[in-house]
């Protein structure tokens, strides 16, 4: 019960379109991106949640058996997905001892998580045919290489707002813009949001924080192991647990703060 209160916002029973960024700092911000997103599947597989990668942009280099990302966007489907794992937006911050380093230097990375509510239906916001720009080509994997011969992956410009999407991974066009589109509805829902947030900011006076924002979790792995939360001070040394998904810890005490 008392979860339910805490997760009771209007998308939270629903499904969640979690996306990772890779920050600056070339093939260890791209391998750190890698392991985010092993790590958000993990963590929904002990939640009993079900997985799909919408679409995902390859970096460079293999690090045991990784493949760097650029960018990736997951969907997470099961009862409260959204709202578990909404606040996990923000920037996320990695210290290690940088497996590219010839030199064993330590290096810190950067990834941006992004996790919107999956909008069902367009009923939030009003999407025209004219309003699109859509482009069918075929889908690539790492390293750039193409691996469907097929016209299948979708990418689709709003061209009022710019914002775009892609969508890759099945294996039909209508699935993938399926896809696209659930994402594109999503994004224009959190822009409306946004900019209904900045108003009522104005009208209260109050200063608007910047969306991209600062890291909200570190995780230290050289000199000492230690994951922390820099929202709600919660901090284990457990790392190797946390990024093989033991989250709940985490997630519980930010669900639980105001």
């Amino acid at each position: 019960m008392e979860f339910q209160v805490f997760l009771s916002g209007k998308y939270d029973k629903g499904a969640a379109l979690l996306s990772i960024m890779s920050g600056a700092g070339g093939q260890d911000a791209q391998d750190w991106a890698t392991m985010l997103l092993r790590m958000y599947q993990r963590y929904a597989d002990r939640q009993g949640f079900k997985t799909n990668i919408l679409d995902q942009s390859f970096g460079e280099g293999v690090v045991e058996g990784r493949t760097g990302t650029k960018s990736v966007t997951l969907e997470i489907r099961g009862k409260y997905a959204y709202g578990y794992l909404r606040k996990e937006s923000g920037v996320h911050r990695l210290v290690r001892i940088s497996p590219f380093s010839a030199q064993s230097l330590r290096h810190t990375s950067f990834a941006l998580v992004e996790v919107l509510p999956e909008i069902s239906s367009a009923e939030e916001v009003e999407v025209k045919p004219e309003e699109l720009s859509v482009e069918v080509c075929k889908a690539s994997g790492p390293g750039g290489q193409n691996v469907n011969k097929r016209m299948t992956a979708v990418k689709i410009t709003h061209l009022a707002t710019k914002i775009t999407v892609a969508s890759q991974t099945e294996r039909s066009l209508a699935q993938n813009k399926e896809n696209a589109m659930k994402m594109l509805y999503a994004k224009l829902y959190q822009l409306k949001e946004s900019q209904r947030n900045k108003e009522l900011a104005q009208i209260k006076g109050k200063a608007v924080a910047i969306e991209w924002g600062s890291q909200i979790r570190s995780y230290v792995l050289h000199p000492y192991q230690l994951v922390k939360d820099v929202r709600t001070n919660v901090e284990t040394s457990d790392t190797a647990g946390v990024l093989d998904g033991k989250l709940e810890e985490l997630i519980e005490a930010e669900i639980k703060q105001k």
